[in-house]
């Protein structure tokens, strides 16, 4: 059964690939042709900035899987969620299990930090966020060691998320890593299948969100 649409997916894996390259560029930046970097690492914050803008925005729009309202359920329900992990089960969730899903809330959260504080960051050289003139140097630095740190608790969130992973794949037997390549899970026959998004829609929220992340990246 399709469960994960494509937006959702490329979603998912865009932002990986965005969050390592920013990660890398901002390391090798302390070396030689440091300019380059630091405009490699600007370019993957406007991405990033984009692509969470894309997921808020899908998130109240797009498919039902996709959807915070059809994902996010009680603190207690992911905490009794979690109780049973050791406990071997069939896989009948559609989306987002009752965990799964803060955790998505977390790392959007956690994403929207390091997005938000880069937009008024410097580096103490000719490198500064966009928005970093419309406050004060002392804010700046203040948004700057906030960027620095909360680097930190997104790597730990994501290496959690990738741990919960390979745990219900090896305590409950659950697979939950190739859904989100190929969208497609097997379930019970009787499952009633999502409600996916029409890809125009996806295509017209791309635009909306890379439209607001190229105007809010030079508004400097």
């Amino acid at each position: 059964m399709k469960v994960w649409d494509l937006p959702t997916r490329l979603f998912h894996w865009l932002l990986v690939a965005v969050l390592v390259t920013s990660y890398v560029s901002v390391q090798l930046a302390d070396g030689v042709n440091s300019r380059f970097w630091m405009n490699v690492h600007l370019a993957s914050g406007e991405a990033a900035l984009g692509l969470l803008v894309f997921r808020l925005i899908w998130g109240v729009l797009g498919s039902e899987t996709a959807r915070f309202a059809n994902f996010l359920r009680s603190p207690s329900s992911a905490l009794h969620h979690l109780a049973r992990l050791r406990q071997k089960e069939p896989d009948d969730q559609i989306g987002h299990n009752a965990a799964g899903g803060w955790m998505v809330v977390v790392l959007l959260l956690l994403l929207a930090a390091q997005v938000g504080t880069g937009l008024f960051s410097n580096d103490d050289g000719s490198t500064q966020g966009p928005l970093a003139a419309f406050v004060s140097q002392n804010t700046s630095d203040s948004l700057s060691r906030i960027h620095d740190f909360n680097i930190n608790l997104l790597i730990a969130a994501a290496t959690l998320h990738v741990l919960a992973i390979i745990a219900y794949a090896r305590l409950k037997g659950h697979r939950l890593l190739p859904p989100m390549i190929t969208g497609k899970k097997r379930l019970p026959a009787a499952t009633r299948a999502p409600r996916l998004a029409h890809p125009l829609l996806a295509w017209l929220v791309a635009a909306v969100a890379a439209a607001v992340a190229f105007a809010v990246s030079r508004l400097g």
